[in-house]
């Protein structure tokens, strides 16, 4: 097994994430990998946690990563989220990302959690994503 690709996978997603027009159509520069201190803007997107699994043969070392981006809101109903969450599947779903280490084999929609947090306005989808990668 190899957790050696992790990083580069984690600086594609981002990469391709910020970079993506609809995405910075709807939040502006509000793609975080790390949550700033301060005052948030009303919807923003953040990556998540991330489970990963060997995947490797004879050919070579491998993983499976199952990873999660989230969006959240304070704008009220779903409708704003789901627009995210949309836009974050298009730029992702089958997306052909370069890594600065290994190769992503495929990456692919997974499902989604969409809920309220607490009792105020705030909601959050949880889009979660598997992408396979080879370390060769």
């Amino acid at each position: 097994m190899s957790y050696g690709v992790s990083a580069a996978l984690q600086q594609a997603v981002y990469q391709q994430l910020s970079n993506d027009a609809s995405i910075t159509a709807l939040v502006g520069s509000a793609v975080y990998d790390t949550i700033p201190s301060g005052t948030l803007p009303d919807t923003y997107v953040s990556l998540g946690p991330e489970v990963v699994r060997d995947r490797s043969d004879k050919t070579g070392s491998g993983a499976n990563h199952i990873f999660e981006v989230s969006v959240v809101t304070t704008i009220a109903g779903f409708a704003t989220a789901k627009s995210v969450g949309a836009a974050i599947s298009d730029a992702l779903h089958r997306a052909d990302m370069a890594l600065s280490r290994g190769t992503l084999v495929g990456l692919v929609f997974v499902r989604a959690d969409a809920k309220r947090i607490g009792s105020g306005d705030t909601r959050r989808i949880d889009l979660k994503f598997r992408a396979r990668v080879d370390d060769s």
